[in-house]
């Protein structure tokens, strides 16, 4: 490695030609970045005081150490983004400076012979700088002044177009030409058989600010290897893979889906900001490595066709399409581990269409019915990740509605009788994604389907603004003495909420005259408005009325997993039959000081969660939610507890908790706390929430 500080126009003018290579990223600065170099720019050209603005290192790689007599092409490792920034803001300048030269060698002839091209070369040994696809059309496109091609690069024509802009506005260009002779990089050459490009690169982007985590992974995956089998990797299956994306797409999603990928394969769910890392460590597996680069590259693409089937709308099969919008409209990334396995293996045969489709809406009930429910979503990532190493693949559909149906406590699939109780009871106009619920109820079972997004959502007892703003004389009357109550309590409700084109028409208008209209409910074409014309008035025994009727169509919409009782019964895990225990076989918390305390402690802890319960062992008490998260160990003088988490997570401001880690104590866990009082119990109880919210994943990144 040879590094040397140069003042970059001195780099540019001296330096044959800089190749971006294929592997690298795309240009992706951003109009944000590119105020920040034209304000650095503009202060420093104004202020003599400023002798150098740094601006960075500019790394690259050749097979000898470089010297600027070599005309040998610059292969750059680091420092893309800003050369191409600055030869954006020259070929602006050149545009924008005519026939003037503010200051010595800033002509437009001198500015594109030094900078921008080498003027005795031709083909493309012509350019200074060399992009890859899209970009390097459109950096050519600019500085021939010829027309954009079609699938021009949007970051290289916006960011041109923006210095552009800035350049017109002035009046005086020395400012600008004054402060670009100022700036300042670090030359950095490699040598390719002395210096690893990669570990450099890597220790150069360790805050990971600069690059993404999939911009690792890539330049990882292709960086070590020659540049013939590059080339045909990134041309095979990276580039195809990038364009299926889209350029935007890309920048946006391709981390998540790689942190998707990873989840599938390792069915553990990586930190966002340890996505690279963990790659590493799977690609280095020694049933990955032993297959070679190819198939892993092969692999990744696959499943990115996948992601942006469901992820991002590119899905062909009319059925499908609609089912991954519904799943979109939800929300529902955490599911995305799961759908590519699905996916996979529907590409693969394994699971019909049928069978896909099915699972997908089996997905989609699950997500809403918790939502209406209002079950935490704690988990929910945790239980996708991990559903796949269950599933029996050669009774695929089957193995899919077991593992929901086997889903316990603050997991479980909620079942007809609470969903059809919770969803006539709950805020469903502030619902996250209200378009979609009503879409659904509406279309269901249609073939000509309607487009609700032409509609609004219409209160047939009105919402009014606030409450100062009281409902019509002609309202209060139809619901009665009790109207606020009724108000308060149901205008957000399944059974007062429907479809209208005429809104505006209905305003706060009486019950009749919204159904008489010449466009009223009486009239309507929806099915959301069947019945409503018929009651006499819209009181609370009316909407009570509309709300179960909806609901027992919401059950059938978002319908539940069934399966015969012998069939589920196979699924079921062997349960070893136990010696039944109870608190009689604990006297301490049945009478005296620490019985108090412990019934109060009990319902402490049964109040955190519907899912929790208690079991009574023989050496102590267990709480639950899948498995236990606090023991109590019943003893003469205090309760001692068990909470099972590792003792380096605990947050113990009070510093009340041992670490018993590894001493083969009862009770399961490696923190151990103990209390007598039952003005602990706070205190306590905020300790035993850690575990209880460590083991339900209320912590999950």
């Amino acid at each position: 490695m040879k590094a040397t500080e140069a003042k970059l126009l001195e780099f540019l003018k001296k330096s044959p030609q800089f190749v971006i290579p294929i592997y690298q990223r795309t240009y992706s600065w951003k109009e944000k970045e590119c105020q920040q170099l034209w304000d650095d720019i503009i202060r420093s050209g104004n202020n003599v005081d400023i002798n150098a603005h740094f601006m960075g290192s500019v790394v690259y790689v050749e097979k000898g150490l470089y010297s600027v007599s070599s005309q040998t092409p610059l292969l750059v490792i680091d420092g893309q983004q800003r050369l191409t920034t600055i030869t954006l803001l020259i070929s602006a300048l050149t545009e924008v400076i005519g026939e003037q030269e503010p200051l010595e060698d800033f002509s437009c002839t001198k500015l594109k012979g030094y900078y921008l091209t080498n003027p005795l070369e031709s083909g493309e040994k012509f350019y200074k700088l060399v992009l890859s696809q899209a970009d390097d059309k459109s950096l050519k496109a600019i500085i021939k002044g010829l027309e954009q091609p079609d699938n021009r690069s949007i970051r290289v024509v916006e960011n041109y177009e923006f210095f552009k802009s800035k350049l017109q506005k002035l009046i005086d260009l020395k400012p600008v030409c004054s402060g670009l002779a100022k700036l300042m990089v670090v030359d950095i050459s490699l040598n390719r058989e002395q210096d690893n490009p990669q570990l450099i690169f890597e220790s150069m982007n360790s805050t990971g600010r600069e690059l993404s985590q999939a911009d690792l992974i890539r330049n990882y995956i292709l960086m070590g290897l020659e540049p013939e089998h590059q080339t045909h990797l990134y041309e095979q299956y990276w580039r195809p893979m990038e364009l299926t994306f889209g350029q935007q797409a890309y920048s946006d999603y391709f981390d998540s889906f790689m942190r998707h990928f990873l989840t599938v394969k390792t069915r553990e769910i990586p930190k966002i900001g340890e996505v690279y890392e963990v790659f590493k460590e799977y690609s280095r597996r020694p049933s990955i490595a032993t297959k070679g680069v190819d198939e892993l590259v092969k692999d990744i693409r696959n499943y990115a066709v996948f992601f942006c089937a469901f992820a991002l709308g590119k899905e062909k099969d009319e059925e499908l399409k609609l089912a991954f919008k519904d799943l979109r409209e939800l929300k529902v990334d955490v599911a995305y581990p799961l759908l590519l396995e699905l996916y996979s293996d529907f590409s693969g045969d394994l699971l019909s269409h049928s069978e896909f489709l099915s699972a997908v809406r089996i997905i989609e009930s699950y997500v809403f019915r918790r939502a209406i429910c209002e079950i935490p979503t704690n988990s929910m990532n945790k239980t996708f990740a991990r559903m796949g190493i269950g599933l029996k693949k050669d009774r695929y559909l089957e193995s899919i509605k077991a593992a929901f149906l086997l889903l316990p406590s603050y997991r479980r699939f909620p079942g007809d009788e609470e969903f059809h109780r919770k969803i006539q009871t709950k805020d469903i106009y502030n619902f996250r994604s209200k378009s979609y619920w009503l879409r659904r109820m509406e279309n269901f079972g249609r073939k000509e389907r309607i487009l609700v997004d032409e509609y609004t959502i219409e209160h047939i007892m009105p919402q009014a603004d606030n409450k100062a703003e009281k409902l019509p004389l002609v309202w209060r009357s139809e619901l009665g003495d009790e109207w606020e109550r009724v108000w308060e309590i149901y205008r957000h409700t399944l059974g007062n909420l429907t479809l209208t084109g005429y809104n505006t028409e209905y305003s706060n208008s009486a019950f009749i005259a919204k159904c008489e209209h010449e466009y009223g409910f009486k009239f309507s074409p929806l099915k959301m408005n069947e019945g409503i014309a018929v009651e006499a008035k819209w009181d609370e025994a009316a909407i009570q009325k509309r709300a179960n009727k909806l609901a027992n169509k919401a059950t059938e919409v978002w319908a539940k997993v069934e399966l015969p009782k012998d069939i589920f019964d196979a699924y079921k895990p062997q349960i070893e039959q136990s010696t039944a225990y109870s608190l009689a076989d604990h006297p301490q918390l049945v009478t005296g000081k620490m019985a108090d305390i412990y019934q109060a402690f009990r319902k402490a802890v049964l109040g955190l969660d519907p899912c929790v319960t208690e079991e009574v062992k023989k050496l102590y008490v267990a709480f639950k939610a899948e498995t236990n998260f606090v023991d109590v160990v019943p003893q003469a003088k205090r309760l001692r507890l068990s909470l099972n988490m590792p003792f380096a997570e605990i947050d113990d401001p009070r510093g009340l908790c041992k670490d018993v880690t590894n001493l083969g104590r009862w009770g399961n866990g490696d923190v151990e706390v103990g209390f007598d009082n039952l003005n602990d119990i706070p205190h306590i109880l905020a300790l035993v929430t850690q575990a209880f919210e460590r083991q339900i994943g209320a912590d999950d990144i």
